[in-house]
């Protein structure tokens, strides 16, 4: 009996001692994280900020990577915040990739028209003026991607980076051919987002003429690379029809087939199809219809002097808000 007593005594003392050893201590004091780091953790974790810049700004956040975001109804996704160019605070809103450059307006054209070239389709797909939304984060150098926050988060500036197809997301900044970024502040202009730009200045076949009916166009300053390794991506003859520093949005060739955004460039000439991307549903020439339109030269490819360098080809073109 006496050892069965100074049994229990012993596990009373124990189960004592492990409880006294977790009791748990406090993170926070005065409102502030004694670990900064943790603080830093915790604010990946919450859902209560609807954009990367509003967590910068709430929580000092400096780490790059995959954040939870919230829209305006409570709806959650996951999207890449680059928190460090620049001062940091870019959402990463859509990428176009271009899966198949020979498709011509085929399916994974999402970003023209996955329709075919149809003149009954003067807008093609739409997607750069609705609030459709596919594709991962993670994946946005391996499929087309656009999140809640290409139409929802109020904006000002856009940062632009063309990595690699296929390349992992940890690699994105080292591996990125093209980075550069506006500070022009002109999405306030337009509504504050790409969206409600589009909305004003619809990518649609026929609806203007190349150079009268262009677009708004921003000058940035360059993350990775400069305008010349930018001009030097396109072939020698488009290099003469576009000033280089510069971002574009909607634009016409001479047949008024509509292209979306000139990526780094400033049109200066008609044939816009060979170094600006996206587009409607429609193109009198056939071969020129898709997410990277004739960048790979004519409706056939045979016109080298204006053909892309594959590595431009090649690449995903990632879309940021701040």
């Amino acid at each position: 009996m006496l050892r069965c007593i100074f049994f229990l005594m012993c596990l009373l003392q124990f189960r004592h001692s492990v409880f006294a050893a977790v009791t748990p201590k406090p993170i926070i004091v005065n409102g502030t994280y004694i670990n900064p780091e943790l603080g830093k953790y915790h604010a990946r974790l919450r859902t209560l900020a609807q954009s990367c810049l509003d967590i910068k700004e709430k929580y000092n956040v400096s780490q790059d990577g995959i954040y939870f975001l919230t829209t305006e109804s409570g709806s959650v996704y996951q999207t890449f915040c680059d928190m460090t160019t620049a001062g940091g605070g870019w959402t990463l809103v859509a990428s176009v990739h271009e899966n198949n450059l020979n498709g011509r307006c085929s399916l994974g054209d999402r970003w023209s028209s996955q329709q075919g070239n149809d003149q009954h389709q003067p807008e093609g797909d739409g997607t750069w003026a609705n609030t459709d939304t596919f594709g991962t984060a993670e994946g946005s150098t391996s499929d087309d991607y656009k999140n809640p926050g290409y139409y929802e988060i109020p904006a000002k500036d856009v940062s632009v980076w063309h990595v690699p197809n296929k390349e992992l997301l940890k690699n994105w900044m080292t591996a990125a051919i093209l980075r550069y970024h506006t500070e022009s502040q002109f999405l306030s202009e337009h509504g504050g987002s790409l969206y409600n730009l589009f909305k004003k200045y619809p990518v649609k076949f026929a609806a203007g003429d190349c150079k009268t009916d262009m677009g708004p166009s921003s000058p940035v300053l360059y993350d990775t690379g400069d305008k010349d390794s930018t001009a030097d991506l396109y072939g020698p003859s488009a290099r003469k029809e576009f000033e280089s520093g510069f971002i574009t949005f909607r634009v016409f060739n001479t047949d008024k087939a509509a292209m979306a955004m000139c990526s780094g460039v400033k049109p200066t000439g008609c044939n816009p199809q060979h170094y600006c991307i996206g587009g409607g549903g429609f193109f009198p020439e056939r071969n020129q219809c898709g997410d990277f339109t004739a960048l790979d030269g004519s409706s056939d490819g045979t016109q080298k002097e204006m053909t892309a360098s594959k590595e431009m080809i090649e690449s995903a073109v990632l879309l940021f808000y701040r």
